[in-house]
């Protein structure tokens, strides 16, 4: 009906305010808005899923209760150990929390918000919150392709913490691997070595590693790993232990950093390449 009156009047519609016919226009209109909304509906872009490449040991990450992420882009900052500790308390299970820098092994909320505030970690805003953490990890090779892991740390509290891998780095922002490889063998190692480190060629590797983090129970970590080969001149033959200078002494806030537990001593074994998983 409608094309049947454009056609008998040629004039367009705006010079035609009697003769519109209000109800087909106004299914003709729905007509349009339905159309478009479908195009645009079928031309939505599709983002895919990043593929999870994590190891056997780490999909116990999976095993976490289901995570309900209001932004995963939403990286937060706090203004100090207590707004995050506030921030933290209702998006974690409460024996979780209360065991940070209590339970041997582990950190407290001071150490996380250093860690925040110097760029080595981000959480997203979620529940229960994800933390992500870029890493170099560096396996070092000795006599008859043995590796070198730190087998466990002694910490600023007394406790000690099993580690059981190779020497490995927190990065700090805009951090290229390399750089952040050679500054983790200088300070973890640097007391003792002093000779020449060659990385091994073709040997750098990407990984990334969802789990539990051992340091902050009941919260879930990302771990970006950017792993090397390298070989490093004038380490002993035996197993050894190396002293942890200063760990935040560029921060900025030193009342903080002295209520964090820190690492004071690393020890090192040389083991069999078959026993190291990477």
């Amino acid at each position: 009906l409608s094309q049947t009156l454009f056609l008998e009047n040629p004039l367009p519609r705006r010079y035609r305010p009697n003769n519109i016919n209000i109800p087909d226009f106004f299914l003709t209109t729905l007509s349009i808005l339905f159309s478009s909304s479908f195009s645009s509906a079928s031309l939505k872009p599709y983002f895919p899923k990043i593929p999870f490449l994590a190891s056997s040991r780490s999909r116990r990450f999976l095993q976490i209760p289901s995570m309900s992420v209001s932004n995963p882009n939403n990286r937060r900052r706090f203004a100090n150990p207590d707004s995050l500790s506030d921030w933290l308390k209702p998006r974690l299970p409460s024996d979780s929390f209360s065991s940070w820098g209590v339970k041997p092994g582990t950190k407290n909320v001071h150490n996380l918000w250093l860690e925040i505030s110097q760029g080595e970690t981000s959480l997203a805003d979620s529940t229960p919150p994800i933390r992500t953490v870029n890493v170099a990890t560096v396996k070092i090779i000795g006599k008859n392709n043995r590796v070198l892991i730190e087998s466990h740390q002694e910490l600023s509290d007394g406790t000690v913490r099993s580690r059981h891998r190779p020497l490995s780095e927190k990065m700090k922002p805009d951090e290229s691997p390399d750089s952040a490889v050679l500054r983790a063998i200088r300070e973890e190692l640097g007391s003792i070595a002093g000779g020449e480190v060659r990385i091994v060629s073709g040997s750098y590797r990407e990984k990334v590693e969802e789990r539990c983090s051992a340091s902050y129970p009941g919260l879930p970590a990302r771990y970006m790993l950017y792993s090397v080969d390298a070989i490093v001149d004038g380490l002993p033959d035996d197993d050894f232990v190396t002293e942890e200078g200063d760990e935040y002494g560029d921060s900025e806030d030193k009342k903080v950093a002295d209520q964090a537990v820190t690492v004071r001593k690393h020890f090192w074994k040389w083991v069999s390449p078959d026993s190291v998983e990477l």
